[in-house]
């Protein structure tokens, strides 16, 4: 190396056994020294001396239990859309920049909440259980059109949510941190809590057919579909979870559909993942389990990779990064 050679920068990449697609062209790069890969049982071993690391083992909380080893981090990329495994005290506290994989599930999930919204409306479940046992039973079935569906999380998942629904016809509108009265993808936005003086969900959620979870985990979302929130819904309605988990109180939502007291639900997402076999939810009346997959589709992986590629790009560029997460709110502000 001469005296005008840029140092190189070492990139740590947190893996779950599977390498990121296209992985050679890091271990190649001219600006990065040897890439140092590591699963969660050895990230301390790899991250003394990492300016940059890539977490690619997708909802791992390996980073907390490591970070007395990070002593030259500066920037975190996650190659998803939520970072809550990431809002540890000592990273939220530190001047370590964050980032995150926003805008590349934003259309997938959009159009899995439709299909699960028209798979509702025409029955399907059903129609494919009477299929498996050869019976032929007819029914009526409803309209998507004209249904409202309140959708609570305004980020850019949210919104592509809104799109898709408004296009097939149904009214909607948000719920998120501020209200307000004119939206371009919601029309009015309520704010997301059941306590608010002002328009809130006490007043949306007994307008809606369908109340879609798309918002980031935080302290306002953690536990919001609670005993409460299902009691304010119409016995007529379905809840759609793609947002996380934790924002939904299960025994709750297993009573609720117990008791006849919602139509049905959709859980893509589980507090406990994978959902363990002896889960009441298996088996609660009306509810669609899937196995966090509502933004996986063909090609995602790629995407990912080549976000955090034009980020890393910036990083060594010294320009401003894509996705930077506001670490106090747990998810990108703006824009």
């Amino acid at each position: 190396m001469t005296p005008a050679d840029p140092p190189q920068t070492h990139l740590a990449v947190l893996h779950g056994g599977d390498l990121p697609p296209g992985h050679r062209r890091l271990d190649t790069h001219p600006r990065l020294a040897p890439v140092r890969y590591a699963t969660a049982d050895r990230l301390g071993e790899v991250l003394p001396g990492a300016h940059a690391l890539f977490v690619w083992d997708l909802f791992s909380e390996a980073l907390e239990a490591a970070w007395p080893k990070a002593d030259s981090l500066r920037w975190v990329h996650a190659a998803t859309a939520g970072v809550d495994n990431l809002m540890f005290d000592g990273l939220v506290g530190s001047d370590v920049v964050v980032t995150n994989s926003r805008g590349v599930f934003d259309e997938p999930i959009s159009e899995y909440v439709l299909g699960l919204v028209i798979a509702f409306a025409k029955d399907l479940p059903a129609t494919l259980g009477h299929q498996r046992r050869r019976e032929w039973r007819h029914r009526e079935t409803e309209r998507v059109g004209g249904r409202h569906a309140l959708v609570v999380g305004t980020g850019p998942i949210g919104r592509a949510i809104a799109r898709k629904l408004r296009a097939a016809g149904l009214t909607v509108e948000g719920a998120g941190r501020t209200a307000r009265p004119d939206d371009p993808d919601f029309g009015a936005v309520v704010e997301a809590s059941l306590d608010t003086a002002g328009p809130g969900l006490a007043d949306a959620l007994p307008r809606a057919d369908y109340v879609v979870l798309a918002a980031p985990l935080t302290d306002a979302t953690r536990d919001l579909a609670d005993a409460a929130f299902l009691a304010r819904m119409r016995p007529t309605a379905r809840l759609i979870n793609v947002g996380r988990g934790q924002s939904v109180d299960e025994g709750a939502l297993v009573a609720a559909l117990n008791a006849g007291e919602l139509a049905g639900a959709a859980l893509d997402v589980a507090r406990t993942e994978p959902l363990p076999a002896e889960s009441p939810l298996w088996d609660a009346p009306g509810l669609i389990v899937s196995p966090h997959m509502s933004g996986d589709v063909i090609g995602w992986r790629s995407e990912l990779v080549e976000l955090f590629a034009d980020n890393l790009e910036r990083f060594l560029a010294n320009r401003p990064l894509r996705n930077v997460v506001d670490k106090q709110r747990g998810y990108v502000s703006g824009p």
